[in-house]
């Protein structure tokens, strides 16, 4: 099968800065996509080059079989972008902005009204088709632009930190429909988002730092590489405790973050019952678990997800 995104050796400069420099990567037909980078990564200039916004320096780029430099009208068609910010229209209704939405794209007048009956019976908003957008909740405007992103039949949906904003429990009802969309529609879906719960969904999870892919596979091949145990230390003095727990052993990695060592060891046990009785500095916390994607993300890029919000 060829798949349904196809991104070869793309680059873009900025007069001197090399901002995304020769990737490669292709997203299969069907499967949810995570991306994710640290701030100044390229993320965001790769997304806005696949969607059309800006052009590439070089490279070529492949959606549904449409170039994206010389068939844009083509790759606009097959794909759907819910924004991280809210683009609705809060002034009109939602059957208004979703009838705006199919005359942009040109959706058949014959074909409308089913469609934007269709969209609103897969977000379970029929009841509020001629509600004003300003009286919806938070849930319910995400639920809007994912109904708006599929009346065109998208064959790829972009979802910008889909979540952002939302409480725990809006959250989890979105992800309940947007996996049903998966299921039901079969709409290739493009992740980013700084929840790793949401990224742990992916089918695979592509990291970027400093414009260059450095890891793509599946979430659990990639928290599988890390390997050992997790242990989450601090202490009344984190610096005196590295230079002692390097003295004494060699941790597979090691590193500090809001005031918590993280360290990756191969022997959970040996560290407990040898090495922290004879740590200097009085203990605070003490953690250990198995690894997890948030590990993997600090582990190439040596920053915590939770630190890259807004990313560029």
């Amino acid at each position: 099968m060829n798949p349904i995104i196809s991104v070869r050796g793309l680059r873009k400069n900025y007069k001197k800065t090399e901002a995304v420099k020769g990737i490669d990567f292709d997203v299969e037909e069907g499967e949810i996509f995570g991306f994710l980078g640290p701030n100044g990564a390229g993320k965001s200039t790769t997304i806005n080059m696949i969607c059309t916004m800006i052009n590439p320096t070089s490279g070529s780029i492949t959606i549904n079989g449409y170039d994206v430099a010389s068939q844009k009208a083509r790759v606009r068609e097959s794909i759907g972008i819910i924004f991280q910010e809210n683009t609705l229209d809060e002034k009109l209704t939602a059957y208004e902005n979703l009838m705006l939405h199919c005359r942009f794209y040109r959706v058949p007048k014959s074909e409308r009204q089913r469609r934007i009956e269709e969209v609103l019976e897969i977000v379970d908003l029929q009841a509020e088709i001629k509600q004003r957008v300003d009286t919806f909740s938070g849930g319910m405007k995400r639920r809007l632009e994912i109904a708006r992103g599929l009346l065109h039949y998208p064959k790829v949906l972009f979802l910008d930190e889909p979540t952002v904003g939302l409480d725990p429990q809006t959250r989890a009802h979105l992800w309940e429909y947007i996996l049903r969309l998966k299921e039901e529609q079969g709409i290739t879906m493009f992740l980013t988002t700084h929840y790793l719960d949401e990224a742990e969904i992916s089918s695979r999870v592509a990291i970027m730092d400093a414009g260059s892919i450095i890891a793509l596979d599946t979430p659990d091949a990639l928290k599988r590489q890390l390997g050992g145990d997790m242990i989450e230390l601090a202490t009344e003095d984190n610096a005196l405790a590295q230079q002692e727990i390097t003295k004494q052993s060699t941790p597979e990695s090691m590193t500090e973050h809001e005031g918590t060592l993280f360290i990756r060891t191969d022997d959970s046990n040996r560290f407990i019952s040898q090495l922290l009785p004879t740590l200097t500095p009085a203990v605070t916390s003490l953690n250990i678990r198995r690894p997890t994607l948030n590990d993997v993300f600090l582990s190439f890029t040596g920053r915590s997800i939770s630190a890259t919000k807004g990313d560029g």
